[in-house]
Order: structure tokens, then sequence, then C-alpha cells
């Protein structure tokens, strides 16, 4: 937002030591001080209001984000859009007339700062030998872009990185089939495990589903949360990263697939897609035996792919049933029909209600069953008393067949067809990666039966989503841009070349991600947009630079000579030294807390600074050495061959190198 105004500023500077320069001895007062202030904002005011929309328009594609990244992001886009819309205004409204009142006094010379003076030292050779083999500067920059195949190719993708909510939640899964005594014995075993490890601090499990019709957990899920200490009680070199893979190490229970997530995310994913890891594979199809066939054949697949710390398949058999088949005839025998007989069954072993008790305003069913050691026992059902309607006194044995079937623990659907979910859970590598691999693996090693199809779903299909939106804004965003900049400058290569100036600007950032270990997420795309948006800005105002430079010695009859247009790249190329490095680092100085900070959200907001802090590094040398050679290059093929003009007045003094 301040880019905009050290530009002008910096400009005014330039202006008023020039007519200092030029008026040696005399005061720049009254309607003439404010005459050469307006000049000076006149001059680059136009360019800087259209390079600060044009990093407004980048944030375009943020806008058209969905769902989880949409609610996260979107704030963010437009808090950025308002004051980026603001700082647009002001710049070519309130901030000449402040320039105008705060601006007095003696403006010292540019070389007299010492900071100044060794920057434009360093930078003038290095323009120079730019100066003179703008070609080859044109190759070593597209050498320098090529360097990023290899950290693109290490680095690995996710949909968001994952957050430390300070606790953690345990959601292991067991075969089904499993008796609620069983269930309640292997989670007091799990949970003495977990608390075996110094770091934590307390633990709640739960078995089976909550009293909710939200929550339709089979028995054999566990949620535990676990609660950790502080971090500064936490053994020295411990990680929330090394707690994790501690907990698995410690909590091995036969039968039980280990799954640990985030509380907080864990609830959004499952809400979205009902995947509970950050991998989830559907199978769907028409026969339950080949979906469930071809899911733990996938289960199997999925173990041996290297960065799956799990993988568990949904089991369509292992439920246990009480199969009550009445025999007609036995029935009619003593003069009952199935409807009485089934009421018998579903009173004394679904229970029935007979009434109701009164607390105060609250009422409450009474509901009467046999107990729970007659409904258990196949021999106490066949053994239960029936009352037939002309007093004779059987058992249900008598009029019906009791036996255990097997039969699907829980039957879910997905567009209209039966469905089995595969979760499978990603520790120490990257989202995109482990999916990768495992769809190769799956491809080559499942065989799917026909009417059978999978869907990967899970984080990886939030990250899909994103992807695929991105793809079609980015682009139309960028052409946006380039009309802007077309209508900005009047000139097709000129604005081609500040678009030109985009990709060159993100090598340094990703580079920074490699360098940081960062995955390639919704969040660091979010910060080389706003980096696209600052190097275009980059370019706009290096470019402003050079035209005003190369106009003051363009002649009135015709285009300039050759050396003119080199005389002229560098004296506007050396006027952004100064400008340049206070934006530089003005960027970095408000963004390098975020990229070291801590606490919650850190890890989100880490990813957004990490490219931003990395384009800081390869955007400014891109539009101090490979614009003005580029720009060079442009304009020297309509110059004239003639010696350099030497009686235009030079637009301003002490740039000269």
């Amino acid at each position: 937002m301040v880019d905009a105004s050290v530009v002008m500023i910096e400009n005014a500077h330039k202006r008023l030591e020039r007519w200092s320069h030029e008026h040696p001895g005399q005061r720049l007062e009254g309607v003439a001080r404010w005459q050469v202030i307006g000049e000076a904002a006149t001059e680059v005011g136009p360019a800087l209001f259209f390079s600060l929309l044009v990093i407004t328009l980048s944030f375009v594609p943020i806008f058209t984000l969905q769902a989880q990244e949409g609610r996260l992001f979107r704030p963010l886009a437009f808090t950025k859009t308002y004051a980026m819309a603001a700082a647009a205004a002001l710049s070519v409204t309130l901030t000449p007339v402040l320039m105008g009142y705060f601006i007095r006094g003696r403006i010292p010379p540019e070389n007299a700062n010492p900071i100044n003076r060794r920057l434009t030292a360093i930078y003038r050779p290095a323009l120079n030998w730019v100066m003179g083999r703008p070609r080859l500067t044109l190759f070593f920059a597209v050498l320098v872009l090529a360097t990023t195949i290899w950290p693109l190719s290490q680095l690995g993708g996710e949909f968001m990185p994952q957050m430390n909510e300070g606790d953690l939640l345990y959601m292991p899964s067991a075969l089904p089939g499993l008796s609620a005594a069983e269930a309640s014995r292997l989670l007091q075993q799990t949970d003495r495990m977990i608390k075996t490890v110094p770091e934590v601090e307390s633990v709640f499990g739960k078995a089976g589903r909550a009293d909710s019709a939200t929550d339709p957990a089979p028995m054999e899920m566990f949620e535990t949360t676990i609660q950790f200490k502080p971090q500064s009680q936490w053994r020295p070199g411990m990680t929330p990263q090394k707690l994790i893979a501690e907990l698995d190490r410690v909590v091995k229970v036969p039968g039980l697939t280990n799954v640990w997530v985030p509380p907080i995310r864990n609830r959004i994913d499952m809400v979205s897609t009902g995947i509970k890891t950050p991998i989830g594979v559907k199978v769907s199809g028409a026969d339950l035996a080949a979906i469930d066939r071809v899911a733990r054949e996938i289960e199997t697949v999925a173990r041996t792919v290297p960065g799956v710390s799990s993988a568990f398949a949904e089991r369509l058999t292992g439920g246990r049933y009480i199969d009550v088949n009445i025999d007609r005839d036995a029935a009619a025998r003593y003069g009952m029909n199935i409807a009485a007989v089934q009421e018998i069954v579903s009173g004394a072993i679904g229970g029935e209600e007979v009434g109701q008790t009164v607390e105060g305003v609250a009422r409450y069913p009474i509901n009467v069953r046999y107990p729970r050691g007659i409904r258990e026992s196949l021999d106490a059902l066949e053994a239960l008393p029936v009352l037939t309607p002309s007093g004779q006194q059987i058992t249900l044995g008598t009029v019906a067949d009791v036996r255990i079937a097997d039969g699907p623990p829980m039957l879910k659907s997905e567009n209209g067809r039966p469905t089995t979910w595969v979760y499978v859970d990603v520790q120490g590598r990257s989202l995109t990666s482990v999916v990768s691999d495992l769809q190769r693996a799956v491809a080559k090693n499942v065989p799917l039966p026909p009417g059978v199809s999978l869907a990967y779903s899970g984080q990886f299909e939030f990250l899909q989503h994103a992807v695929v939106r991105l793809e079609l804004v980015v682009p139309a965003t960028l052409l946006i841009i380039f009309i802007l900049l077309y209508l900005t400058f009047g000139r097709f290569d000129e604005a081609a070349l500040i678009m030109a100036t985009v990709p060159f600007s993100l090598v340094g950032a990703i580079w920074a991600l490699y360098l940081f270990g960062f995955n390639q997420s919704v969040a660091t795309a979010v910060g080389m947009i706003a980096l696209a948006g600052v190097s275009a800005e980059f370019g706009v105002v290096m470019l402003v630079y050079l035209r005003h430079a190369l106009a003051a010695r363009t002649p009135s009859d015709g285009p300039p000579a050759s050396a003119d247009v080199e005389e002229a790249v560098r004296e506007g190329a050396a006027l952004r030294v100064r400008p340049l490095a206070m934006t530089v680092a003005v960027i970095i100085a408000g963004l390098a807390p975020i990229l070291i900070g801590h606490g919650a959200g850190s890890e989100v907001m880490s990813r957004i600074a990490a490219p931003m802090i990395g384009g800081m590094v390869t955007a400014p040398l891109l539009s101090m050495l490979v614009v003005p050679a580029a720009y060079l290059l442009m304009r020297r093929r309509t110059a004239r061959d003639r010696l350099p003009s030497t009686d235009i007045v030079q637009p301003l003094q002490g740039a000269r190198p």
C-alpha cells in the first residue's frame, strides 16, 4: 500500500533536487513550489495508479475459490482489495497534497546517503555489464528460470498445510462385529497407552455413536481427544510431528488401524466428504461382494505405497444379525399369525413404551424389554415364553427359527449406488505424491469388475476442485491485466514485457518454498498471486522511468540515436535504486514476522509469506537488470545510427553513471 507513496515522494525529491541544481542560491516557494510538486506527481501518478489496480486485479482468482479455501482466503482478498483500491485513490489525490505540505527544507542529494551510495556503487557496474550484453543477460535470465525445474520436481502438493490446533484426535477403526464390552475394553487400553507419553495432559475417548442422528458412527469407530501439555513442558527437541510419530509407535493394538488427525480439520472434512483421513477412496458398484473385494485389495495395495501410515477398508461383511424366521404352519397350529409373533419379538428384544414419567415439566418414556443377558443369548431367545390366543404358553423356538446370520455392518450409498470407503492416512510425504503413487499402484494391481468405479476423495478432492478453478480463472485474470497494461502504455511490446516479468519473479518464490520445506498448496498459491502483482508493479514503475528518460533524449525530428537509447536506459534504471530498495525493505520487514511467527494459523500465513519474501530477491533483480536489457533491445531496433545528442536537458540530475 505504501509503494506508490514511496515512488511518488522519491520522484518529488528528484524534481526538487534538480530545481535546486538548476537555480543555485534561490529558494523554491509559493506557486512555483507547488508546480514542481504537481509535475513530479503527474509524471508517475497515472502509472502508479494503474500498477495498484494491477495488484488489485491479481487477487480476482481468490474470489472464485469456494468451500473451505474460499471461506478461509476470501476475507483476505476482500481486505487487500479494499486497501489497495483506497491506496490507488489516495496515491493520486491525497499524497501529492501531503507532499506539498510536508516535503520542505533542504533536500539532501541522493549520494549523501551512505546506504544509497553503496547500493548505487554495486548496481552501476552490474548495469554497465548488462547494457553491454543485453542478449546474454536475457539468456542468463532464461537459465535462472530453468533452475526452478529441480525444486518444482521436489515440491509436493497438499490442499492446506496441517495446522497445529493444540489438541489431537485419535480415530482408529476396528473390524466389524465388535461387542460393546470389547469396544469399551479396547478404548480403555488405547487411552492408557496414549497417557504413557509424557507430553499428554489428558485423554477422553468415545466408542460408537453419540446420542445424535448426525453421528452415524458404528461401534467399531473410536474417537479419542488428546490434550497436550503446554509446549514449554515438552521434552527438548520434541515437535508436533515427532509427537504423532511417537504416539503411533506406542499405540499398537492388533485389529486397530491408527489415524491421527486435528479435531477441527477432521470435523470439517467429515461434514464435507465423510472421509476422516486426508485421502479416501470411494468404491461404488451394484454388487456388495464385488465392491467389498475391491476395497480390501485397495487396502492391501495402499499399505505398500511410501508415505501411507495406515489404510483401512470398511467391511461390508462381518456384521452379526439375529434372524427370526417365523414358521407359518407352526404359528397357525397355535392360532397365531405373523404379526402377533413379530409383536412379541419387537417388544421383548427391541422394547416397548408402556407409559411416561413426569419429572417437573419434563416427561420421559418408560420402555420395557428383557434384560441384556437374555437378549444376547440365542438359547435364551429361543426359550422366550409366548402366550397363544387360547392361553397356552409356548416358547419362541416353537413357532420360529432363531439363528445368527452374517451381513453388512453398515450400508452407504452415493449417487444412488452402494458405496464403501477406504481410509488412507499420510505421514512424511506430500498429499499429491502419495495420491499419484496410489493411483498408479491401484490401476496396476487392482482389476475393477464391470460396474465398479473408484473416486478419490478427502482433502485431495478439495485440492482438485481448487486447482481446476484456478486453472480457468488465472489465465483470464492475466488477460485482463495485459489489456490494462496495454491501455496504460499504448504499446503491445511494453505490455508484453511487463507480463513476461511475472514468471521470472516466481523463481525466488519457488526456491524459497523448497528451502523452507513447504509443499505447494492453496496458501502458497495465494502468496504467489500476491507476488505476481507486486512484480508487475515493479516492472510498471521501471518502465515509466525508462520511458521518461528516453523521451527526454528523443529529438522532435525522428527517433533517437542508438547511443541515446542506451544512455537513457542507464539514467532511467539508475533512478530506481533508492525507491526499489525502500519498497523491498518495507515488504520484507512486514512479512518477516509472519514467516517466523508461531501460534494458531501460523502454518497457513507462513506459506503465504514465504513466496513473497523469496520473490523479493529475484523480482528486484529482474526489474533492475532484465527489464532494462529487454527495453534496450526493443528500442534500439527503431533507433537511428547517429551521434548522441548533447543539447537535451536531463530529466533528473545526479543520476548519470
